[in-house]
């Protein structure tokens, strides 16, 4: 490790033109999905045209943008979840599972489309997850101007790839607070997009959608990946069991995932990038913030389920087990 500013500087305090961050009124917004999911664990995926048993189907909220916002809230974050469910009873339920969280959902429309659902797969602790985006695809331009002081006052702000390009691109553009950008699922993204997220946190196969090339399978081919993708930009790359690796402009460093009992690995990216924002907000440097992030994952893969595996900050170990 041969850069200091890893371990002095936090992201939140000076925005991307080097200027101090101004006082904000809330912790973190979210920009992203809301899903109904329904999850089967299964011993083994069918082949094509056969049929095999699974457990009993289990029902609850997801999303990629509603893990990260329970994530944070369990956390002891003041959450706002910017987004868009169906104006039918999945989309209600969801609405009031966020608002039980204590997330405030002023900002979750209710349209008249279905509810977005995603179809989870569970087998040997990974998952395989069919996505029927719904009401998600109708998050655009607008929808996120309507939630202007929700993203504009917010310290951080967290988007996924769940909902179209041109609500991120908007949210991007009205945040003054800590733009996190998790690029999943992966696909291209907009230059603009990728050059104003003060932290991208990408796992190893979505870092290489965004450069365009097969995945790096070792720490020297994820940074020199990380700096084409975003040669001034700071980048995080998650690895499983791996662990992580923060890159920025003048180092790198690994860090080590915690050991775990591999159950559902479903919400751990999410569980990742909440923690990292939470520590953040604590003022902690990032690599700090990534062995808290590696923590809250390690109790998050440890349970079944989406949101519901997501984890208190009592559930935490405060130490990683030796």
């Amino acid at each position: 490790m041969n850069d200091s500013p890893l371990d002095r500087d936090s992201p939140l305090d000076r925005d991307s033109h080097g200027r101090p961050r101004a006082e904000k009124t809330h912790d973190v917004t979210v920009v992203g999905s809301v899903n109904a999911d329904l999850a089967i664990r299964l011993d083994e995926l069918p082949p094509a045209g056969q049929t095999v048993r699974g457990s009993d189907a289990e029902r609850g909220l997801g999303g990629k943008g509603a893990n990260q916002a329970v994530a944070a809230a369990r956390l002891g974050r003041s959450v706002a979840m910017v987004a868009a469910v169906g104006d039918d009873d999945e989309g209600r339920g969801l609405r009031a599972a966020l608002a039980a969280e204590g997330i405030d959902v002023g900002h979750v429309a209710a349209l008249d489309v279905p509810t977005g659902v995603a179809v989870v797969l569970v087998h040997g602790g990974e998952s395989t997850i069919v996505l029927s985006p719904g009401a998600n695809d109708r998050m655009d331009e607008a929808r996120v101007q309507g939630a202007l002081a929700a993203v504009s006052t917010a310290r951080v702000v967290l988007l996924q790839c769940e909902v179209p390009d041109e609500a991120l691109v908007a949210a991007a553009r009205l945040c003054t607070g800590l733009l996190v950008l998790n690029p999943a699922p992966a696909r291209p993204l907009p230059p603009e997009l990728l050059a104003r997220a003060d932290l991208l946190v990408p796992n190893a196969g979505e870092l290489a959608v965004l450069a365009g090339e097969p995945t790096a399978r070792d720490v020297e081919g994820i940074v020199a990946q990380a700096r084409r993708v975003r040669p001034a930009g700071t980048t995080i790359v998650t690895r499983g069991e791996h662990g992580s690796v923060v890159v920025t402009p003048g180092g790198h460093a690994e860090v080590p995932a915690v050991p775990a009992r591999l159950v559902d690995a479903t919400a751990a990216g999410d569980s990742f990038v909440a923690a990292l924002a939470d520590a953040l907000l604590e003022g902690a440097g990032l690599l700090d913030a990534a062995h808290w992030a590696a923590r809250v994952a390690a109790v998050t893969v440890s349970r079944p389920g989406a949101s519901q595996s997501l984890p208190r900050k009592a559930d935490v170990p405060q130490e990683a087990p030796a």
